[in-house]
């Protein structure tokens, strides 16, 4: 390694250090460190990108060196796009246009994007991101380059870890002790500080409600062109992963909606992969009903402080709690036996999930007493018997454990040839007795819930996501 590459090591790794110690802006300090990097190795671009809350896509925090037009192609998926890197790995791509992990070839060979270096950001030996290199001739990197695209990887997680602490500090955290609650920081500093709209500040405080994952702005669509340059292009509001869709907001301005409507026809000629809406808030409510989110006419519910878990969110996990039951239960016959009435959702869906013979039954309970000294009573038995059956005892929620506890003694007494237990939710801070719990779907703090089965005055279980609830919120509502 020449003396001379040493040299431009060190003073980039310097102005990155100066950088950091700045009052510049979060997005303003990672341009800058990827300034530095390229300019550290003779690259023509560099851009710095962080895991979005899901882990499956790339969503840019700086770069340098490369069009907006390359940087907005489309989200990039971190399965796809260079995979090895979620490995920590530090990955050389020779051609670019050639190599199948790239996902736009035909982009990077426009953009003339020859070779690429990645190397992994890592926050407490897990990966959160990437740095990556780019040149617009084939190019070999060194040794040297690697190692000191791996150093200016893990300041760029020192940087990360700095601006989450400063927006912690500056909400008004006053430590274990204090009364303040810790703040739940953004999954990725993408999220713009500011909109182009009101109306788009408001949809990105829905989709977070509803614990919806959004990208603001991530694509760029060329609609027109002149001489071979492109002098018209859309860029949608939003996108969101989970449904692949594209979504441009409307304006009560009759002229700038005629425009959008053109814009999004034109896209969709262009780009017939490409699914996008144009959307009002009406319109979105109505979209959100439609995924199985909120109720038609009404943008939250009323007492719901937050989501805890979405429709989606839940089904994903009931599928792989089928999943592995199955497995467990390989070649025998199970009997599922749930409480009335707040099981009936979880149970229904778990098992249409399940690959073995299964026979369902039900019991329903009512409480008289107060306190520690309230007693069970068993107002339903099962209908058929479950000596020396293989049963499956299915919970919606298991807090303090009294009510399992009772209903497995009476199960047990029964002889069956074997007893599990799979529970929906795991309020384990509540927990009085100390029951097994054989399957567990998702642990949850100690609030009051509903939805998903779950009532509050025998309300609230129609709903199809899992919130936290409190009574003062509905009456204000």
């Amino acid at each position: 390694m020449s003396s001379r590459r040493k040299d431009n090591y060190y003073l980039a790794l310097r102005q990155i250090a100066k950088v950091a110690n700045s009052d510049l802006s979060t997005r303003r300090i990672f341009n800058s460190v990827a300034k530095s990097a390229a300019k550290a190795v003779g690259a023509n671009g560099c851009r710095i990108s962080f895991l979005d809350a899901q882990k499956e896509y790339l969503i840019d925090v700086g770069a340098h060196g490369l069009s907006d037009f390359y940087l907005k192609k489309a989200p990039l998926e971190a399965r796809k796009s260079i995979p090895e890197v979620l490995n920590g790995e530090v990955v050389y791509i020779a051609d670019a246009t050639k190599d199948e992990r790239i996902q736009h070839t035909q982009i990077a060979k426009a953009q003339r994007i020859s070779s690429i270096l990645a190397a992994p950001i890592t926050e407490k030996g897990e990966v959160s991101g990437e740095i990556r290199l780019y040149t617009h001739d084939l190019h070999q990197f060194s040794e040297g380059d690697k190692n000191f695209l791996l150093a200016a990887a893990n300041l760029s997680a020192a940087l990360l870890a700095k601006d989450e602490l400063q927006r912690l500090l500056g909400s008004g955290y006053k430590g274990l002790q204090g009364q303040s609650k810790l703040p739940q920081l953004p999954a990725t500093s993408l999220r713009p500080t500011e909109f182009a709209h009101p109306s788009e500040e408001e949809f990105a405080r829905l989709l977070d409600f509803y614990q919806i994952e959004w990208l603001y702005e991530p694509r760029s669509f060329p609609l027109r062109w002149e001489n071979g340059g492109i002098v018209e292009m859309f860029t949608p509001d939003f996108y969101l992963p989970e449904f692949d869709l594209y979504i441009e907001l409307t304006t009560l301005k009759q002229g700038l909606v005629t425009e959008k409507h053109r814009k999004v026809r034109r896209l969709k000629e262009l780009y017939p992969e490409a699914n996008i809406k144009l959307l009002n808030k009406n319109d979105f409510l109505r979209l959100l009903a439609k995924y199985g989110y909120g109720s038609l006419g009404g943008a939250k519910v009323p007492g719901i402080d937050r989501i805890l878990f979405t429709h989606n969110q839940i089904q994903r996990r009931v599928k792989a709690l089928a999943r592995q039951i199955s497995r467990d239960y390989e070649g025998e016959k199970l009997v599922l036996v749930g409480v009335l009435k707040g099981i009936v959702c979880f149970m229904t869906d778990l098992m249409q999930h399940l690959s073995l013979p299964v026979s369902v039954d039900f019991m329903a309970i009512s409480y008289y007493g107060e306190g520690k000294s309230q007693l069970v009573k068993i107002t339903k038995d099962l209908d058929d018997s479950i000596t020396g059956r293989h049963v499956l005892m299915v919970e919606d929620i298991v807090d303090t454990g009294m009510t399992l506890n009772y209903v497995l003694k009476y199960l047990l007494a029964h002889e069956p040839a074997s007893l599990r237990v799979c529970t929906l939710l795991d309020k384990r801070a509540r927990r009085l007795v100390d029951v097994p719990l054989d399957y567990v779907g998702f642990e949850i703090p100690d609030e009051f819930i509903v939805g998903y089965g779950l009532d509050y005055r025998g309300e609230y279980r129609n709903l199809p996501f899992i919130g936290t609830f409190h009574p003062e919120l509905a009456e204000e509502g």
